[in-house]
């Protein structure tokens, strides 16, 4: 008999929220060259708020890049708190109603962290 149950698809809401992530960035660029961490972090991040968020459009935030980068290309930091706002965008004629925007969350401990949705000021 065939497997007749068909997968569900996960469809991108034009709802507008924000939620806090930790990323584990140290498993996401294991066996990753050194001159290439940093810019792989850089990827791994889009790619995880594209997944997360369902947005094709991931714009990074410049301090989420400079922390990213601020030990050097090649010791990138282990841990990352980050904020994902799914957005609207506000250019027309753009092939995506919606984008994210990744945006760095200082913290001193990442003990106990779980993922939390953040109440919007827009």
């Amino acid at each position: 008999m065939a497997n007749t149950k068909q997968k569900k698809k996960k469809t991108v809401t034009n709802e507008v929220i924000t939620r806090e992530y930790t990323i584990h960035m140290h498993k996401k660029i294991h066996g990753i060259g050194f001159k290439r961490r940093a810019p792989r972090a850089v990827k791994e991040i889009k790619k995880f708020a594209e997944k997360q968020m369902g947005t094709p459009d991931v714009r990074v935030d410049t301090r989420l890049n400079k922390h990213v980068w601020s030990k050097g290309v090649r010791n990138v930091p282990y841990r990352l708190r980050v904020r994902l706002a799914r957005k609207r965008n506000e250019d027309e004629d753009s092939a995506n109603k919606l984008y994210t925007l990744v945006t760095y969350v200082p913290t001193t401990s990442f003990k106990g962290l779980q993922t939390i949705n953040v109440e919007s000021s827009d």
